[in-house]
């Protein structure tokens, strides 16, 4: 997978250490696709990664989401001494809330961050940070 235009190879920054639950959240990821657990039970879906249902304490299954969202929060990063992260300023973080009803954090790229809005449409992009690692990322819809 090549990375989205704007955005940089993941590089020298830190890697997430996927877990028995995480794992097919990144690996989606890394073939392209957003993935979030939904109750086989009452239907809600959850995100992040947990192991039963936080409203009925059901079953969770891997669903195919639909990577639409809109910007929920954000903030600009201006500064930042980690050599992972310097060379990058400014970036965004955005709190993305998915067509699904949860949230998901990450970095919205493909965009100035003076243009960053909040209720902003947006899409997920991927790139993969390692093998079998991919990294949801956000650009404008």
């Amino acid at each position: 997978m090549t990375s989205p235009p704007g955005s940089e190879p993941w590089g020298i920054r830190p890697l997430p250490w996927p877990d028995a639950l995480s794992r097919p959240f990144f690996e989606a990821a890394a073939a392209g696709r957003l993935v979030l657990q939904r109750c086989t039970v009452c239907g809600e879906a959850v995100f992040y990664p947990r192991p039963y249902c936080t409203l009925c304490a059901g079953e969770l299954e891997w669903t195919e989401a639909s990577g639409s969202g809109t910007v929920y929060t954000f903030t600009v990063i201006h500064q930042n001494l980690s050599g992972a992260f310097s060379e990058r300023v400014p970036y965004v973080v955005a709190m993305i809330e998915l067509a699904e009803g949860v949230r998901m954090m990450g970095n919205l790229v493909e965009c100035p961050p003076r243009s960053v809005r909040i209720g902003m449409p947006v899409r997920a992009c991927f790139v993969e940070a390692a093998d079998g690692i991919g990294i949801p990322l956000w650009r404008p819809a």
